[in-house]
């Protein structure tokens, strides 16, 4: 392609519209970019910090002091050892207020569980709305500019008594670019957005798994040791 239908020179003799749509979605395009690679490293963080800690509570650790350690970690820790801190202090405020039911303490665990497990979950589910967004309407953004870009061009060859090939194709050329750059902003938005929401599946799920596992280690505790006011073990 030549200097004259080079894509820079083709934005800077379009119409204020498709030049307004290019830049927006270039805007857009690096916003997605810095989402993806921030969803990369905190899934990668995320998926560190539960294996750390499973493998920490599958080793025979005390429930007390896994939940003393929870506990004091909780801002840094990952979101499965924050759920099992919420079920493990819900349990002992119940036991505090003198519940002996152990109906009524799994139950608690359980409830004290599942809400810290929403708040992990829409932590991780951050931006993915906005990729998704972005997926969705950059294509549809980027043809506007195009089909704006296309009336202006043939506004502009109505005044011409001559039309050519070298008339005509500069100002189709400028229209296009706007649709390929919608593009080039959604299918990397379509792709990251798939690839998130299958690993948050995969995370939610192994969460949801350890939740169950973790109240049926207090249940055998609450029916072997009813008389203890805390767990000891699992």
């Amino acid at each position: 392609m030549s200097q004259d239908l080079s894509i820079v020179q083709l934005m800077l003799n379009a119409s204020w519209v498709v030049q307004a749509v290019v830049v927006l979605l270039v805007l857009v395009s690096v916003i997605s970019w810095a989402a993806i690679f921030r969803k990369v490293f905190t899934l990668k963080r995320v998926n560190r910090h539960n294996e750390d800690f499973e493998k920490e509570f599958w080793s025979g650790t005390n429930l007390n002091d896994l939940y003393s350690a929870a506990a004091q970690s909780a801002r840094h820790g990952g979101p499965m050892e924050r759920i099992f801190a919420s079920g493990m202090r819900e349990y002992h405020k119940l036991r505090e207020r003198r519940i002996t039911d152990a109906g009524a303490l799994l139950d608690g665990a359980r409830r004290a569980m599942r809400a810290s497990f929403q708040r992990e979950i829409d932590v991780l589910e951050t931006n993915l709305s906005f990729l998704g967004t972005v997926g969705s309407v950059a294509p549809y953004v980027g043809l506007f500019g195009t089909v704006w870009g296309i009336m202006h061009a043939f506004t502009g060859l109505a005044a011409l008594a001559q039309v050519t090939l070298a008339t005509v194709a500069p100002g189709i050329a400028e229209a296009l670019v706007a649709t390929a750059i919608g593009l080039f902003a959604a299918i990397p938005a379509v792709v990251a957005y798939n690839r998130f929401a299958t690993d948050i599946d995969r995370v939610a799920n192994r969460m949801e798994t350890f939740m169950e596992e973790f109240s049926n280690i207090l249940h055998r505790n609450l029916g072997q040791q009813p008389s203890q006011a805390t767990p000891s073990g699992h």
